[in-house]
């Protein structure tokens, strides 16, 4: 049986294409969300640029037929109908009748009470609350949203294997683990059962006879094999736990091994700390330099309320959002060491001549469209507040030799429109699972290397 899907502004505001979602059946969009896409046509950011894409393709459609009456969406038999109609609908008096809202919920009302099967999508939790009041069928959109946060890729796997296996794979660097040899547990089953591994993920695997007995690996696709790097100190750190050694062991690989790393966690698991050094370390250590230039770029979404406009250049206005990089940089230049007053002001000395000579170049997340970025080590961080439009638009834009690290904690978003099923962070993460270009890391609550207040606030709060 068609369904009737009528689209709340919010759904084509996140996404354009929205309109393609809905296979055979059909589409409503009330005329009062014309007028709402109207307000936001002007404006340069993403909300911007989606409205005029809306706008674009129901103007396009509009020459194929009479939009009152619907004209087609595609091959599948979908329909796309402008409402104007079920002005006289009844709806509760206390609402106010000229407020968009309301309005979309009264042509909703009117097509379930002329007997269609009617279904509000809309990504406002207060719409579909409202929306049960009136007896009306509500969802999200759901089709750019991945998995729940718990049941997210990880890039990493405990396996299970006979010790016999392990000694053979520790005896040389050119000996490799048949993963028809490997088992994980079944939490539900409560049994072993064996490994399906992913391409590119990381496995620490432990013996069957004895717990601490372990090695670690990573699947090639075909086998696993030893990890290269992990007994390596780029720009002075040392790894000092497990997730840190994966991390590492991605970081460390030449970009055109592995072009995207993701990196996932909770906060002072040393992502961002990684990222840097291992950037610093490529730029500043090896010869010939393998890439010709650092960027960072932050989504500009806030924890708290903004602070206005800021002045100054596109440098200047971004360096509120680049505070926790410098904080990141003083620390590793510095060491954790304690230091003479002499010693902190020279190290901020040196964090700030490397913004100063450009050796770390900062910008806004906004103004990556267009670009191809050749022999770049690139880290966008934050990027659980990044829409996935906008991790599609800075995972295309890397050239030949250029590096792209995703960094984020999709449990902590900032950004109201997004949670951590539909942010660009996970959105990337998923899509990109088996993939040979990509390799990703999620950091465990306990890999929490800030400070011990900072791990147990993490779990606890």
């Amino acid at each position: 049986m068609k369904k009737y899907y009528v689209l709340d502004t919010n759904v084509l505001l996140h996404s354009p294409n929205a309109l393609y979602a809905f296979n055979e059946h059909t589409i409503v969009i009330p005329e009062v969300v014309i007028e709402e896409l109207d307000k936001f046509k002007k404006e340069s950011t993403e909300r911007g640029t989606n409205s005029r894409s809306v706008s674009r393709i129901i103007d396009s459609l509009r020459t194929q037929g009479n939009l009152l009456k619907g004209v087609p969406i595609n091959n599948s038999g979908g329909i796309l109908i402008l409402e104007s109609n079920h002005t006289a609908t009844a709806m509760p008096l206390h609402w106010e009748g000229d407020k968009a809202d309301n309005r979309i919920l009264q042509v909703c009302k009117g097509l379930a009470e002329s007997g269609h099967q009617t279904i509000l999508v809309s990504r406002d939790t207060n719409m579909r609350v409202k929306s049960s009041i009136l007896n009306i069928q509500a969802e999200d959109f759901r089709n750019d949203k991945v998995s729940n946060i718990d049941q997210q890729y990880t890039g990493r796997i405990v396996a299970y294997t006979s010790s016999e296996v392990i000694n053979r794979f520790h005896e040389s660097t050119n000996h490799s683990i048949d993963p028809d040899s490997l088992y994980v547990f079944d939490d539900l089953a409560g049994i072993l059962i064996p490994a399906a591994l992913v391409t590119n993920q990381f496995l620490l695997i432990r013996s069957t006879d004895n717990d601490r007995h372990t090695a670690l690996g990573r699947f090639d696709g075909k086998k696993v094999i030893h990890l290269q790097y992990q007994n390596r100190n780029p720009f002075g750190v040392t790894p000092r736990n497990v997730g840190q050694i994966f991390m590492q062991e991605c970081l460390m690989m030449s970009a055109e091994e592995a072009p995207l790393v993701i990196l996932k966690g909770m906060s002072g698991t040393a992502k961002t700390f990684y990222a840097l050094a291992v950037g610093l370390y490529n730029y500043m250590e090896c010869r010939p330099r393998e890439y010709h230039h650092i960027l960072i770029c932050r989504p500009n979404s806030m924890l708290d309320e903004g602070i206005g406009f800021l002045p100054g250049t596109e440098a200047e206005k971004i360096e509120p959002y680049m505070r926790a990089i410098k904080d990141n940089l003083f620390t590793l230049m510095s060491g954790n060491a304690s230091m003479e007053d002499k010693d902190v002001l020279q190290t901020e000395d040196t964090v700030n001549m490397l913004f100063e000579k450009r050796v770390i170049q900062t910008e806004a997340l906004a103004y990556q469209r267009g670009r191809s970025l050749q022999k770049y080590w690139v880290i966008f961080d934050e990027m659980q507040n990044a829409t996935p439009r906008q991790a599609k638009a800075v995972l295309t834009r890397p050239g030949l030799g250029t590096k792209i690290i995703l960094i984020g904690d999709p449990a902590q978003i900032d950004n109201p429109l997004l949670d951590s099923q539909s942010n660009g962070l996970s959105y990337a993460s998923e899509k990109m699972i088996g993939s040979e270009l990509c390799f990703q890391v999620t950091m465990l609550p306990e890999e929490c290397e800030r400070s011990p207040l900072a791990a147990e606030a993490a779990m606890r709060l």
